[in-house]
């Protein structure tokens, strides 16, 4: 049985065809943020501490906007499996349009940033340091939209090949150019916190330009017409919005759950948050990689629903499921194995071994937590990408709307104010949050009614 799922379709071969570039490119993603707060911990602990929630605020409200562009890639994947290329420019250009007035939205996030993180109530020399990183992030947010508007081209269709080089020629010149900028090495002045926020926007617009370069050729423009199809089409741009819309809540609640609690373990001490930020930055360097496998699960999902083909959408989805369980259950072993030796990666220049050693005494209970929310996030993530390539996208937005509510801002503001500051507590609830949407989202997927749904117009006109 497990031999046969490897070459057939929707198999394990497929699977990794189509998410292993996926998985490269989100881990050369995360290696730029890996790095990027590695060598902000070696330039102080302020700078370490400031980075996770600006960055998180940051993506909070990017990814209301990328939860809807990157829907475009589910409408690429099910004209594909439909058998109408022609379309595919189409659907790609309703995506860029919808970045242009979300880019210059999130510019505007310039000028909330004092307010947003004084809210945080975080140590001054740290909030400071947060308005600085929040701030040039959010001008990257155009280009990084369009970048990810221009990669469902290739996504969609299952050719990841590009994206994985286009990310890897991004990281290259992005880690180097970080570094650079933070220390001040050769000619660049010395920047800190703002050098690293320059470099990632710097590592937004490379992209873009070559994302630009692959996708509007003129072979690309006979087969799906991706220059002529420019015009913002009104019934297709309604059926995008239609189901692209709720990806995006769903997507900025899952995030604002997990702003809300890093904001409020920020509350609880510096070395709660310095901890937390940590076992967060080492979780990401394991965690992309399944959304690699989340796209390739709505790729394999959104092609078969394409053409017609529930049985062959579901089985897809069971075979990205394996491999995501077998992937995490090795990593949820590295973090109890090796938790120290992980967490000394943020060690702060110039700092005693007692300096940080209350960090990383927090910070092993802490990744414990993580093996065990690794595990379950997978399970829902993977089920998340299959419903999404269905067009599911409102019960998935429902089911995260109740399960941030419920198991992470309500319990957590509770704790907070009745004066409950144990750093277990936030875990704990962090814990349920994953277990609620898991099972919400396995028996969604076990009953079908994602079975139903009409994502495209199939006729073939147009």
């Amino acid at each position: 049985m497990t031999i046969k799922r490897w070459s057939a379709n929707g198999g394990y071969g497929e699977a990794l065809k189509i998410g292993l570039p996926l998985v490269v490119s989100m881990l050369s993603s995360t290696v730029m943020t890996f790095t990027d707060r590695m060598f902000l911990g070696g330039y102080s602990l302020h700078a370490l501490s400031a980075s996770v929630p600006a960055s998180i605020a940051a993506f909070l409200f990017m990814c209301f906007f990328m939860g809807v562009v990157e829907y475009a890639g589910v409408f690429v994947a099910q004209y594909t499996g439909a058998g109408q290329p022609h379309k595919v420019g189409r659907a790609i250009w309703q995506g860029l349009w919808f970045c242009v007035p979300a880019g210059l939205i999130l510019a505007g996030m310039w000028f909330l940033a004092e307010p947003l993180f004084v809210l945080g109530d975080h140590p001054p020399e740290v909030m400071r340091l947060e308005v600085i990183y929040f701030r040039i992030l959010s001008l990257g947010g155009l280009p990084f939209l369009l970048g990810l508007g221009l990669s469902c081209f290739f996504s969609g269709r299952g050719l990841t090949k590009p994206i994985m080089v286009v990310t890897m020629i991004g990281t290259i010149i992005n880690v180097p150019l970080d570094y650079c900028l933070i220390y001040g090495i050769g000619p660049f002045p010395e920047l800190g916190i703002a050098g690293a926020g320059i470099a990632t926007v710097i590592g937004y617009t490379l992209p873009v330009l070559m994302y630009a370069r692959l996708v509007f050729t003129a072979e690309n423009e006979r087969t799906y017409r991706v220059r002529s199809a420019w015009r913002l089409d009104r019934d297709l741009f309604s059926r995008f919005m239609r189901f692209g819309l709720p990806g995006g809540v769903e997507f900025f609640l899952d995030i604002f759950a997990i702003s809300f609690f890093v904001f409020m373990i920020g509350r609880f001490g510096e070395v709660e948050l310095a901890s937390t930020s940590a076992v967060f930055s080492i979780y990401n360097l394991a965690f992309m990689p399944i959304i690699g496998l989340n796209i390739a699960a709505s790729i394999m999902v959104g092609q078969a629903m394409g053409d017609r083909n529930v049985a062959q959408a579901s089985y897809a989805t069971q075979s990205v499921f394996h491999l995501a369980m077998a992937y995490m259950a090795v990593m949820a072993v590295l973090f109890v194995v090796f938790p120290e030796f992980l967490l000394n990666l943020f060690r702060t220049r110039g700092e005693g071994p007692s300096d940080f050693s209350a960090v990383v005494d927090m910070g092993v209970v802490l990744m414990r937590y993580a093996a065990a929310f690794t595990l379950l996030d997978a399970v829902a993530i993977i089920y998340v990408g299959g419903l999404k390539g269905a067009g599911d996208t409102r019960f998935i937005m429902v089911v995260i709307g109740v399960a941030s509510a419920v198991c992470m801002i309500g319990p957590i503001l509770a704790l907070y104010m009745l004066g409950a500051r144990n750093i277990h507590g936030p875990w704990i609830c962090l814990l349920a949050y994953v277990v609620f949407l898991a099972t919400a989202f396995i028996v969604r997927f076990k009953k079908g009614p994602w079975q139903r749904i009409e994502v495209i117009d199939h006729k073939a006109a147009g």
